[in-house]
């Protein structure tokens, strides 16, 4: 597994290259204005400005990225504070929106849809994301847009509670060589990236040791993966061709919650072996008028063994359709159509079995949204999507939004809208043991989730240096999942026999307080109920509510030192959860760099610099994750 000193060789190697590196062209931070002013398309699927955007919606700039000194894009998304990033061990994050239902006692969370580059990367398995699999090489990433709140209509219907879209930079953004490595206490990771202004070429590699628990004892969830990515862009702005390949490899240690019990026989658990590859082909193409056709088609495919429970074997063909018409008078249209196939084989054990073991499914949609000026301040926009899936049929998913300008830098919006989960294979086609007679017969009866919407936000910039964002939200859900218990005989089923309800508030903002120094925050805060409908016997659902924090808070402090060195300084404080009970807690971080040159930088990053903590999971088998330092040197040409 992890192998530390390799990465300090690799370190004393670069330390003359960057001693002597040559000045290039240094990156600049983005003023509060350009911040506002930053062009968006999660949202309305256009290109809007931030400030505009009818949505509760956060921007990781590549800047917030490259700053954060983050190793993964899991460790990334805690920038976001619209997002819940609990992680329970390497490799094992529990992320969600933060309006809730982060996770329940028989699935990991499942009510966010994530995106690559328009790759949708959830597992029809369980409707979630392999956080283990899922990254990217960090420095290619132009920004993340991080929705919180439903995105159905234009997303279609696991964007549940939220999208995540990550969106990397074209070969032209980062032509030229890259070199990274970082090494710490915690483990190691290496970068590089070669391109032109056509085409690049990246490969990362990490390599993590172990966690402990907080008695000290091993957590075996020691783990290593190897990337390589490539993109080639051709063509003009207006008529462009992008061609994405994505390919990775990986071993993990399997942690507990330990060893697994089948008519009386302990099996020991093995690793996780992970692998997988896509390619995704793009053509963007301009119309007179000031329309567009957006045409993208992708294939998908992997494979993950995790012993002794189940392998499977993923393939997906994914084909998208965009038109948006040109704007005539005070009317904007964008209409598409998309096409999803998956073929899934399931190596079935004796501890689980999903039947059939193979499966082809298929899912196809039409959506349109319209966007209507009442004037010159006021604007409605209504969408609908249609969605057919092979388990629960035909899903309609409407929204309204409106938002009303009463200054040029302040926007009042608000939205209604409905958006459901529908069923993976683990909701319908689960059964355990692997082999009859079966306790857990799956749940062919269970329809897809459902939840109603109504938001209500603000987004200003009331002076040059300060910006917020501030959204008020009341959800109802119906339908939730729920796992039913009945005697004589025992079986256990999975049903859709639990509805609730969440309010809560989310807000940020960013004050340039000098032109040295820099503080922004951001606070949610959040009540959940869960109840059951008559006849449930589920008496743990509804303790689902209990892994989500009441509230957050997070400060971040970025400090200028002249022209060649930066202190970054985070503080994240965390609200305690209930089921399992884990404390709540807080986390200080600190990053300091130092550029040697324009070309070469040095950091040195410390984790949890006030003591280590818990974030989720059961206490006998969650990682406690304790103070660390890093290093990380970063050259480019």
């Amino acid at each position: 597994m992890p192998h530390p000193q390799r990465n300090a060789v690799a370190i004393a190697l670069l330390l003359p290259l960057l001693a002597n590196a040559a000045p290039a062209v240094e990156l600049a931070d983005l003023s509060i204005e350009d911040l506002s002013n930053l062009r968006v398309t999660s949202v309305s699927k256009r290109a809007e400005r931030l400030l505009d955007a009818a949505a509760s919606v956060y921007v990781i700039t590549a800047d917030d990225i490259h700053r954060s000194g983050a190793a993964t894009l899991a460790e990334v998304l805690r920038l976001a504070p619209n997002l819940q990033v609990a992680q329970g061990s390497n490799g094992n994050f529990a992320i969600g929106s933060s309006r809730g239902l982060n996770g329940t006692a028989s699935a990991p969370p499942n009510k966010l849809l994530v995106l690559i580059d328009g790759r949708s990367v959830y597992s029809p398995l369980f409707a979630g994301v392999f956080w283990d699999t899922q990254d990217v090489m960090l420095s290619d990433v132009a920004r993340i847009e991080v929705i919180s709140g439903p995105g159905a209509t234009l997303w279609g219907v696991n964007a549940f509670n939220g999208v995540i879209n990550v969106i990397t930079r074209s070969a032209s953004e980062t032509a030229g060589t890259e070199v990274s490595v970082r090494a710490g206490g915690r483990g190691s990771e290496f970068g590089a990236r070669v391109g032109t202004a056509n085409w690049r070429l990246s490969a990362k590699l990490i390599d993590l040791k172990h966690s402990d628990l907080a008695s000290g004892a091993r957590v075996n969830d020691a783990r290593e993966q190897q990337r390589l990515a490539f993109r080639a862009d051709w063509g003009p702005e207006g008529d462009r061709l992008t061609v994405i390949a994505n390919a990775y490899t990986g071993l993990s240690e399997q942690p507990l919650p330990g060893s697994v019990s089948v008519n009386g026989t302990t099996l020991k658990l093995g690793d996780i072996s992970a692998t997988g590859a896509s390619l995704s082909a793009r053509w963007q193409h301009a119309l007179a008028g000031g329309g567009s056709v957006d045409l993208q088609a992708y294939l998908d495919h992997s494979q993950r063994i995790v012993r002794p429970t189940f392998a499977e074997l993923l393939d997906i063909v994914d084909l998208q359709f965009q038109h948006t018409l040109a704007a005539t008078g005070a009317n904007r249209m964008v209409w598409g159509a998309n096409l999803r196939a998956s073929h899934d084989q399931e190596d079935n054990s004796s501890v689980i079995a999903f039947l059939p073991a193979n499966l082809h499914q298929k899912w196809s949609s039409l959506f349109a949204q319209d966007e209507f000026d009442l004037s010159e301040r006021l604007r409605v926009t209504g969408g609908l999507r249609l969605e057919h899936n092979d388990y629960t049929g035909l899903e309609v998913l409407p929204t309204v939004r409106m938002a009303w300008k009463p200054a040029p830098d302040h926007a009042v919006w608000g939205a209604l809208s409905r958006t459901v989960r529908a069923p993976s294979r683990q909701d319908v086609d689960a059964f355990v043991p692997g082999a009859a007679p079966f306790l857990l017969r799956g749940g062919a009866d269970v329809v897809a989730e459902v939840a109603r919407v109504a938001e209500l936000g603000y987004r200003g910039q009331p002076t040059s240096t300060f910006s917020y964002s501030v959204t008020a939200l009341h959800q109802r859900y119906d339908h939730l999942r729920t796992q039913e218990v009945f005697l004589k005989p025992t079986r256990v089923f999975y049903d859709s026999n639990m509805e609730g309800s969440a309010r809560g508030v989310e807000m940020w903002g960013m004050w340039q307080a000098s032109p040295q120094w820099r503080l922004s925050a951001g606070l949610t805060a959040l009540h959940e109920t869960l109840q059951l409908k008559p006849g449930s016997n589920d008496a743990a659902a509804p303790l689902a509510s209990g892994r989500d924090p009441a509230h957050t808070l997070t400060l971040r402090s970025l400090h200028t030192l002249g022209t060649d060195k930066d202190l970054e300084l985070t503080l994240r404080k965390v609200g305690s959860l209930a089921n399992p009970a884990v404390p709540a807690y807080t986390a200080f971080d600190a990053r300091f760099v130092w550029r040697l040159s324009r070309k070469a930088e040095v950091s040195l990053l410390g984790q949890n610099l006030n003591g280590s903590h818990a974030e989720y999971g059961a206490i006998a088998t969650r990682a406690d994750f304790p103070r660390a330092l890093a290093i990380r040197l970063v050259w480019q040409n």
